[in-house]
């Protein structure tokens, strides 16, 4: 019975225990695996990744950057249109405040006029809790930053200052106060310090 279950040939079957052709079956089989035999090409590496057309995230952030510039320019060129348009009212004002003086030459009611068309064109300008609580001094300051060079003393600074509380006004600080906020507007409109 163990010599029928083994068969004819023996217990490793007909081709013996080195397969099925035995020795050079095996040599067939190591040349198979031996890498240095095998019939392989090299890596194929891929081609270099090209910079065009770039990638869905180049293509966004380049918007964003070309809408953020937009974006400047336009508020630049809005606030610099509000400039030049209140630097021109200013100017037909300063011109309406001149004539009206020349007419009346009422130096107190022209000195109120003046303080008024600075306020006005300096809040529609500036940020309004930069210059529109500024009192004294600090408003002499303020005004003289933006004309560097020329301190604003003497009796047209009083009057600038005193005029919308005084019950009189020296005739003799109109002209440098007109003077002053010639010069002013215009170094104002040369600076183009507009903010927000």
């Amino acid at each position: 019975m163990v010599a029928d279950f083994a068969g004819p040939a023996g217990p490793a079957g007909p081709a013996g225990p080195a397969g099925p052709a035995g020795p050079a079956g095996t040599a067939a089989l190591e040349s198979m695996t031996d890498p240095v035999a095998l019939p392989l090409r090299d890596i194929h590496l891929p081609a270099d990744v090209s910079w065009w057309p770039p990638a869905p995230g180049w293509w966004a952030l380049l918007s964003a950057v070309l809408l953020l510039l937009a974006l400047a320019l336009f508020f630049h060129r809005r606030r610099q249109r509000r400039l030049r348009s209140a630097v021109s009212l200013a100017r037909q004002e300063l011109a309406r405040i001149e004539a009206q003086y020349a007419e009346s030459r009422d130096a107190k009611h022209c000195a109120q006029s003046l303080s008024i068309l600075l306020r006005r064109l300096c809040v529609s300008v500036f940020p309004r809790a930069d210059a529109a609580g500024l009192t004294g001094a600090q408003w002499l300051t303020f005004l003289e930053d933006i004309l560097p060079g020329q301190v604003f003393s003497g009796n047209a600074a009083r009057a600038l200052l005193e005029a919308p509380y005084s019950k009189r006004v020296a005739e003799d600080a109109i002209a440098p106060l007109l003077a002053f906020c010639s010069d002013w507007i215009e170094a104002l409109a040369r600076s183009g310090k507009a903010h927000g």
